[in-house]
């Protein structure tokens, strides 16, 4: 059963939410402050975080950027209004998704299935879906990068660099297929496993991250109206 944390100052919300969430078989633990949600992040495993924007102590974008120094966890992020600015800044900070308020908890639960769904099929070992080489190892090798499908983990000239569960799934994405044009409507979906009806900037958002974090190497082309590739040269595993 995966374990859910919420970290939302409104009582009345959790115990609902975790009595339907276990048709699911997803556990919810909820916290009414930061404080204590970050105490519980740092002592106990959860599979993923949803996050109100406003609460006390901290909002949730200060919440965000926390958790995102100690953890690639997967973080859902309630809006209010669903504010375009809200929803820009959240992702830029690394969450994963966002979900308006107020929100059905149908949909809730199918974001969270999906964030689950992407991080479990993206590399996680015993799920097959990481191609293994025959010296045993899940490694996709570029001209100074590499990435690890088994750790989930990225190495840019010798370096590992830390990525959240977004990053890490469109450079895989890219590093899948290098030299393919994938449109952002294309990551969009493939992404969120559903047509997305997140606006397109939220993958330029995405893409400016990585390189940020990919430099100096110059591994992630736009084509102009098109969509983005990767542009390195694959090496053998």
């Amino acid at each position: 059963m995966h374990r859910i944390l919420l970290i939302d100052d409104d009582e009345q919300l959790g115990p609902p939410l975790a009595t339907y969430f276990q048709r699911f078989e997803l556990a919810l633990t909820h916290a009414l402050r930061p404080s204590a949600g970050l105490a519980l992040l740092r002592n106990g495993h959860f599979d993923a975080a949803i996050l109100d924007v406003m609460l006390p102590e901290m909002d949730g974008f200060e919440l965000c950027r926390t958790i995102r120094k100690e953890s690639d966890i997967p973080i859902v992020m309630l809006t209010a209004r669903g504010d375009v600015m809200d929803r820009v800044v959240g992702l830029e900070l690394g969450a994963d998704d966002y979900l308006p308020k107020p929100f059905e908890p149908r949909e809730l639960v199918a974001r969270l299935q999906t964030v689950l769904r992407r991080r479990t099929a993206n590399g996680h070992p015993g799920t097959g879906a990481a191609a293994s080489s025959g010296n045993g190892h899940h490694e996709l090798r570029f001209e100074g990068l590499t990435l690890d499908t088994a750790r989930r983990s990225v190495s840019r000239l010798g370096t590992e660099v830390e990525l959240t569960g977004t990053e890490y799934e469109l450079l895989l994405l890219l590093a899948r297929d290098p030299g393919k044009v994938f449109s952002r409507d294309d990551i969009l979906n493939q992404l969120r496993g559903h047509e997305a009806d997140l606006y397109t900037r939220a993958v330029d958002i995405v893409i400016s991250r990585l390189r940020r974090k990919l430099e100096p190497l110059d591994c992630i082309k736009t084509l102009r109206n098109a969509g983005y590739s990767l542009a390195l040269r694959r090496l053998p595993s």
